[in-house]
């Protein structure tokens, strides 16, 4: 059985050749004399479509349409006009108050039926439509939900203290993006004169990239064995993983092949007796030495992204700190950051920004940079979630 058409009309003749037309297609038909029963009877009736003659003892036909469009419960039941007026002003009229189309006596069976079959399919595809919504609605608020799940483990990883150092101040900032990302970082003691220091970066947004830092975080746990092994004599008991090596342990447990996912990564051990610093850099967005006296330096020795499955080798780089220098680390949504103009923020005005606050205590230069792509962007939200990390090697304690 095809919809329900409700036939509101005084004339039985009208009422019944409708009838006719109407069940011999397949509808299921029902009837009101006047508008008045209509009214009465259209709720417990539930029609899919109304056949409203205009002119009717009682109210009209205008009247009936307009009452019928301020019950919530029938208001988007289309209803086709039935008059034997074939003025534009009347037809005008019909639309106006929320009518679906017109039909003017005497009318031909054929176009009451395309008439009626085109206002029926538009409703059912408004209501498929009105169903698919809901239901997109329904998977984003629980997108929504796992998104902000996920975002709050991610954040949960970052470090919530410092390690309290000699000779290190250590200051971070961490601005999420609207889209959950892949940025983390770390930095723990390795023993009492090493800081291990990681910053990881996954490709993509969304759950399957936050789970991919989920796991690289953990397995970068200093008692994990990946970036210290124990050794059967001693003292001390133990040796520290070189940068290279920690890459290509990650690159070979992480092949693209695996995770579809690839990561780039810098990894960095201070020694904070002499202010050695050894890296190695896994197509990160380089680190920058803010020397005291002299240019910056960028760390960008290491090698091609983590998930080519231990392929190819990593270099490794040492440096030698002098006191009041600085080491930033970043992630590429600083330099990528456009503002509402499509200007990104690029590596250039990046640089001269860090130069220009290399004399700041790292809370200070890390308040600087946030400032000023903030002021760049006017307020835009960011593409990508922005993690920056400041390091001074110097005589914080003695």
């Amino acid at each position: 059985m095809k919809e329900k058409i409700l036939i509101v009309d005084d004339s039985e003749d009208i009422r019944i050749l409708l009838r006719r037309i109407l069940q011999a297609a397949g509808y299921e038909v029902a009837e009101a004399v006047n508008g008045e029963k209509a009214l009465n009877e259209i709720a417990g009736l539930k029609p899919d479509m109304v056949l409203l003659d205009i002119v009717m003892p009682g109210i009209s036909g205008y009247e009936v349409c307009e009452t019928l469009k301020k019950m919530d419960i029938v208001a988007d039941i289309p209803v086709i006009f039935l008059s034997a007026r074939s003025e534009a002003a009347d037809k005008v009229r019909g639309l106006e108050i929320g009518g679906a189309d017109y039909i003017t006596k005497p009318f031909d069976k054929g176009e009451v039926l395309a008439r009626v079959e085109n206002q029926l399919k538009i409703r059912r595809l408004t209501n498929e439509l009105i169903k698919t919504n809901v239901e997109l609605t329904d998977k984003q608020r629980r997108l929504d939900e796992d998104l902000k799940a996920a975002a709050g483990i991610q954040q949960s990883l970052l470090p919530r203290t410092i390690p309290d150092v000699k000779n290190l101040m250590i200051a971070w900032k961490f601005m999420p993006s609207y889209m959950i990302g892949g940025d983390i970082f770390n930095v723990f003691r390795l023993d009492e004169s090493h800081i291990g220091l990681y910053m990881i970066d996954v490709s993509g947004h969304g759950v399957p990239s936050a789970l991919v830092t989920v796991s690289v975080s953990q397995m970068l746990q200093p008692d994990i064995g990946y970036i210290t092994k124990k050794k059967t004599y001693a003292p001390p008991g133990y040796e520290i993983v070189p940068p290279g090596t920690v890459l290509q342990t990650l690159d070979r447990e992480y092949p693209i092949s695996r995770f579809e996912k690839y990561f780039t990564v810098v990894y960095m051990i201070i020694d904070t007796k002499n202010g050695t610093l050894a890296y190695s850099n896994a197509a990160h967005p380089p680190p920058v030495i803010l020397h005291r006296d002299r240019n910056l330096e960028l760390l960008d020795k290491g090698g091609t992204i983590i998930g080519l499955d231990g392929i190819i080798p990593f270099d490794e780089e040492q440096k030698t700190l002098e006191r009041g220098d600085k080491v930033v680390l970043y992630t590429d949504g600083i330099v990528e950051y456009q503002n509402g103009d499509g200007a990104f923020f690029g590596e250039d005005r990046f640089y001269s920004l860090l130069n220009s606050l290399r004399n700041e205590s790292v809370e200070d230069l890390l308040d600087g940079v946030v400032g000023s792509i903030n002021d760049f962007g006017k307020g835009k939200e960011f593409q990508d979630d922005i993690t920056i990390v400041a390091i001074e090697y110097g005589d914080k304690k003695e």
